[in-house]
């Protein structure tokens, strides 16, 4: 039976996560390593002058093995393929992300960072994500049959599938777009408020602006089209 291992950058209690597990039971036996807390923006970032835990928790998807991790989302792939999973996975599904991961935001996004990771150790990756409104279902509707193509769907060195659903209603989304290339442009263009502080010190919170170009043939332009996008991005080798 083929192996899946399954992590994330939002948490081990993450919504999107559970309906990732549950799709992914019917294509092999499924195992969770992710963080035991929100850890976005960390990219391939990973543990190395400290040490960090895992441990078995209950999952809410029967049939799932499942460890939280102190670790960032790239470790939990590392213990996962090297410690966790017997004989390490087969597959490693990210997400289903809370946001978009497009364009050159990519380089940020922690789902990204561990897919890279698991490319890295030779592993099948796909990393999933969505917008960050409560509407699922245009992922519900296409999970299934995407995972279906892309688990035997072959990638060159360190690539990754890359896959986002559109936050738009089922009734709006125009279907699936194959072979979207990552948009050179940026989904948010960031900026930083400043807050002065008593102590002389300068507090600065970012606040991303969206961008709303709608680039041909590209992720980004798929999503703001409301097509789900699916294409492949490579690592920085």
């Amino acid at each position: 039976m083929r192996k899946i291992l399954i992590t994330n950058d939002d948490g081990i209690d993450s919504e999107g996560m559970a309906r990732l597990a549950k799709c992914a039971r019917k294509f092999g036996e499924v195992w969770i390593v992710a963080p035991d807390s929100q850890r976005s923006g960390a990219s391939h970032s990973v543990m190395l002058h400290t040490s960090f835990e895992a441990w078995k928790v209950e999952y809410p998807v029967e049939g799932v093995h499942a460890y939280a991790c102190t670790g960032q989302p790239a470790d939990c792939v590392r213990i996962g393929v090297l410690n966790i999973v017997p004989g390490k996975p087969d597959v490693v599904l990210c997400g289903i992300n809370y946001g978009f991961n497009v364009a050159s935001d990519i380089q940020y996004s922690a789902t990204a960072g561990a897919a890279f990771e698991a490319a890295f150790q030779r592993i099948h990756t796909i990393a999933f994500s969505e917008g960050a409104m409560p509407i699922h279902e245009v992922a519900d509707e296409y999970l299934e049959q995407i995972i279906a193509k892309l688990l035997d769907s072959p990638l060159g060195q360190d690539q990754i599938w890359n896959v986002n659903f559109p936050e738009c209603p089922l009734s709006q989304c125009k279907g699936i777009l194959w072979d979207r290339k990552v948009s050179k442009g940026e989904f948010y263009k960031d900026r930083y408020n400043e807050t002065p502080m008593e102590n002389g010190k300068i507090s600065f919170m970012v606040e991303g602006v969206r961008n709303w170009e709608i680039e041909p043939d590209t992720d980004l332009g798929a999503i703001l089209s409301d097509y789900v996008s699916v294409g492949t991005v490579n690592n920085i080798s």
